[in-house]
């Protein structure tokens, strides 16, 4: 397995020496992508100096503005969450997470995203995610390090990679990436507002978000996301026809 495809995520990390640490747990599992969106101090000589022999790891880090350009090309996306979540995010334990990191990173390359120290991931930088990972710990004191969280799920892909033999083929295509997802998400938002379809939450803010996690779940591949954009097109299509007194079939 080409642990190439693997992309480890880091989102606004606050401390160089977090990042050097983690990218020693990379180095030490076989892991070569680091990217940090918009670290606060990087390049930092505390974080050579935690990376302790794992250089070619924070060198080769690529530093982006967004979690999108981090994300950009990916296909499956998973999201470490120390804290529970709106019911709808479906939640993994690490190790079966870990298995279907790399199934799906056959296809298309694969990311795990982790927050930053102090306030995690916000549920806007977890609407890409396809899968939420939690790691158990003591009810006493659950909170884990930057560095500490990513060795265990580094661990557990070093692991799965080595020790598990994952049967299940690889869809025929790629999953879609965050841009498609996105422009699905804009279109079906579209004719929703062109047939009426409002949302009846007594806010009214909640339909889209519930249809996205939907469409997130079910991890979409390209040819599928193809396929319910042509299904909204042809809705507007015949909507059109239909306002333009055109007899329908």
């Amino acid at each position: 397995m080409d642990t190439s495809d693997i992309r480890i995520v880091l989102v606004e990390p606050s401390h160089p020496g977090n990042i050097g640490a983690v990218a020693r747990a990379m180095k030490n599992m076989g892991l070569e992508r680091l990217v940090l969106v918009n670290p606060r101090q990087f390049p930092h000589s505390e974080a050579t100096a935690r990376a302790s022999g794992a250089d070619d790891v924070l060198a080769s880090a690529r530093v982006v503005a967004t979690v999108q350009e981090a994300l950009a090309g990916c296909g499956f996306i998973v999201a470490t969450t120390s804290r529970p979540r709106d019911q709808y995010f479906r939640v993994a334990d690490v190790r079966d997470a870990a298995e279907r990191v790399l199934q799906e990173a056959r296809r298309a390359p694969a990311a795990v995203l982790f927050g930053s120290e102090r306030a995690g991931l916000s549920n806007e930088q977890l609407e890409a995610a396809h899968l939420l990972i939690q790691i158990p710990a003591s009810e006493a004191y659950q909170s884990l390090n930057l560095a500490m969280a990513v060795q265990i799920v580094a661990y557990e892909l070093f692991r799965a990679r080595g020790g598990v033999q994952i049967d299940t083929a690889p869809a025929a295509g790629p999953l879609a990436d965050p841009v498609e997802m996105e422009r699905l998400f804009e279109h079906l938002a579209q004719v929703l507002e062109e047939i009426d379809f409002r949302d009846r939450t007594q806010g009214g803010t909640h339909l889209m978000g519930r249809l996205r996690r939907l469409f997130q779940r079910a991890a979409l591949d390209r040819n599928e996301v193809n396929i319910l954009r042509g299904i909204l097109t042809a809705i507007q299509s015949r909507r059109r026809r239909a306002g333009d007194g055109t007899e329908r079939e």
